[in-house]
Formats: C-alpha cells, sequence, structure tokens
C-alpha cells in the first residue's frame, strides 16, 4: 500500500465519493474549521463537485455544524454526530477551557452560568443567526455588562452544555443559535459505541495512520482511543512502515490515483493537522512552510499528495508558489484546480 495514495482516497482529495458537503463531514467525524472561510472549501474540495451553495444550505439546515470539540479547537461536524461526539468530548473540551480561563483569571461560577445561560436561551430562541455583538447588546439590556473575553467563555460554556451552536452561515462572522432548534434531540450512545464509532470515522477517513496520531485527532486519552480500536479491531488492518504501525479501516480505496494531481488545500486542513506526525506527506526539512510551532497552519498545495508549495486564496492568481526543489507542476494540472477552486470560492465574493 502506498501510504501517500491511501490517504488522498481516504481523505476524499481525490475520486471523491460524495455529492454533499454534509456526507463530506459526517464521513470524516469532524473537520479542523479555525479558518471560517477556509473550513467551506475543506469540506467542498471533497465532493464530487464543489457548490457554496451546497454548503450554505447544508450549514443553515443544521446538518453542518461549527463548534468546539476536540483539543477546544474549531471543528465542522455532522448535526446527526453532534450529540453524541458533545458527550464523548465534553469532559476533556472542559477541562481545556478551564485552564485557559484559570490562567486569564477568570472564575465562573455554576450559579453565574445558569443564570447568563437562561438569558441566552432567551435572547437566541426563535433566531437563526445571533452574532455575538448582538447577544453583548441584549445582555446590557437586561443589565449583565461583562468584558467581551467573559461572554466568550460563557458562549463556550453554553456550547459545552448543549445550549448553543452555530447558527446560518453569515459571510465573516460566527452566529449562534439554540441546538434545540437548529438539531433538535438526537439519542446519544453509550460510551463504548461512541469510542468505536470515533474510531472508524477516523481511520476510514484519515487511513493509515498511526494509534498516536488517532490519540492527538480526537483530543481523547489513550485509554479511549485503545479501547475504540479494540473494539473495532475486526474492521481494521495495519501495515508497518519506518517502524511504526499504521492501521487503516478495511473498506479503504486503493485504486483511483493518478499522476500528475494538484490540489489548493487550505489553512488547518485535516490533510495535515489531522495527524500528530506530518512526515507521510511532509518532508520535515518544509515543515516550517506548512505550520508554525505555535499551532498555525498555513495554505498549502499538494502535488501527488506531497505538500510541495503555498498559495494564497485572496490573490485572484493563488499566488502558488513551489518550496520543493526540483517539483515542477505543469500548467495544465495548475489550470485545472485553479478553475476548480475559482468555480466554487469566487461566487462567494461575487456574491456577499
Amino acid at each position: 500500500m502506498n501510504p501517500v495514495s491511501a490517504r488522498l482516497l481516504s481523505q476524499q482529495l481525490i475520486c471523491p465519493q460524495f455529492n454533499d458537503p454534509a456526507e463530506v463531514v459526517a464521513w470524516f467525524g469532524a473537520i479542523q474549521a479555525q479558518d471560517y472561510r477556509g473550513m467551506r472549501w475543506a469540506a467542498a474540495m471533497r465532493t464530487k463537485k464543489p457548490s457554496h451553495k451546497a454548503f450554505e444550505k447544508a450549514f443553515n439546515d443544521g446538518r453542518i455544524i461549527r463548534t468546539h470539540l476536540q483539543r477546544t479547537t474549531w471543528q465542522l461536524v455532522s448535526g446527526e454526530d453532534y450529540h453524541w461526539m458533545l458527550e464523548l468530548c465534553r469532559a476533556k473540551a472542559l477541562t481545556g477551557l478551564r485552564g485557559w480561563m484559570h490562567s486569564n483569571g477568570i472564575d465562573i461560577q455554576d450559579d453565574e452560568k445558569c443564570r447568563i445561560q437562561e438569558l441566552l436561551a432567551d435572547i437566541v430562541a426563535g433566531k437563526s443567526a445571533v452574532l455575538k455583538e448582538d447577544i453583548a447588546l441584549a445582555l446590557e439590556e437586561r443589565g449583565v455588562s461583562m468584558t467581551d473575553q467573559r461572554l466568550s467563555y460563557h458562549l463556550r460554556l453554553a456550547e459545552y452544555d448543549g445550549l448553543l451552536c452555530s447558527g446560518d452561515l453569515h459571510p465573516t462572522k460566527r452566529t449562534l443559535a439554540l441546538v434545540l432548534e437548529k438539531i433538535g434531540r438526537k439519542p446519544v450512545l453509550e460510551h463504548d459505541e461512541s469510542l468505536a464509532l470515533l474510531a472508524r470515522k477516523y481511520f476510514r477517513s484519515h487511513g493509515p495512520a498511526t494509534l498516536e496520531d488517532f490519540v492527538w485527532w480526537s483530543g481523547l486519552n489513550m485509554g479511549d482511543c485503545r479501547r475504540g480500536m479494540a473494539i473495532l479491531s475486526d474492521e481494521l488492518s495495519s501495515i508497518l512502515l519506518g517502524g511504526n504501525e499504521y492501521y487503516f479501516h478495511r473498506d479503504a480505496r486503493t485504486r483511483g490515483f493518478r499522476g500528475g494531481n494538484v490540489l489548493l488545500i487550505p489553512a488547518f486542513d485535516e490533510y495535515l493537522i489531522g495527524y500528530k506526525s506530518r512526515h507521510v506527506v511532509l518532508h520535515p526539512d518544509h515543515a516550517p512552510k506548512a505550520h508554525n510551532q505555535s499551532g498555525i497552519f498555513y495554505n498549502v498545495v499538494a502535488l501527488d499528495g506531497e505538500i510541495v508549495g503555498n498559495w494564497r486564496p485572496q490573490d485572484a492568481d493563488c499566488g502558488v508558489s513551489v518550496f520543493k526543489e526540483g517539483v515542477q507542476i505543469t500548467e495544465e494540472a495548475l489550470r485545472k484546480e485553479l478553475h476548480r477552486f475559482h468555480s466554487y470560492y469566487l461566487l462567494i465574493d461575487l456574491n456577499r
């Protein structure tokens, strides 16, 4: 098995299997979503025919939710998966959030949290998209004044309590809605069932990958990750690469790879951030071109799955540059990917 081509197929970056971006998100379990614009391309580029309208509809319908679950960072998750994933990830996410609050000298007691959440529920009720600044204004009108940072922590706590989630898609800003109105009630799975399902989604969409990769991506502890993989053992196979064991799902595709394939991959994309070790597709010498030591990931160009350059989505020509010596990208391959990107992405600029 070629691990690079296998990942391209698993990640739906070549020969995608889905038409709907919500299906892509459900396939992955979670897609990193720090970049509010880039997350749309990350999901759409993995469909057969990228469509901004399709992403917007799925987002507004609550079939795609943007929230904080893994590693206290932003992800896209499926509305169908939201409740069980929140239950599975909440404890670790809250631990991380409390650590941030402590380091910033902010303490929110349960009585304050409950009082503010009652107000938040009243402010957001019946609305499909409420901006943070509108919430702050509504709180002021109700006699509650707090710093922007404190409000941010209250909103995050409301997320982890299952009260608030992302609202309708806004061109540039996050909006909020009530979970019950956006998604409704869904059954919560048993803990072991959730662990197995998360492991299935990860190795199906990211394989081949290591146990350490799964631990990093999920944000769960080693014991839970081992447990999920053990329950799923009949569905997983493994290969040794460089002395490490890499796992992949039994349904992994191995055919469909074609040479000369160019991909414009957005910042914080699963193709890199979904693994603890990224050397399979990114030479360690080039790592600073793809991400910095503070966890900021850049827009990168992949040639046949290997990260070889950078690009700038804000430029008309996408400002493609190659940092790997000796690499040549054909004009035809680049033109094809630029056309795919512009056909999808520039519609946002023209229509907003």
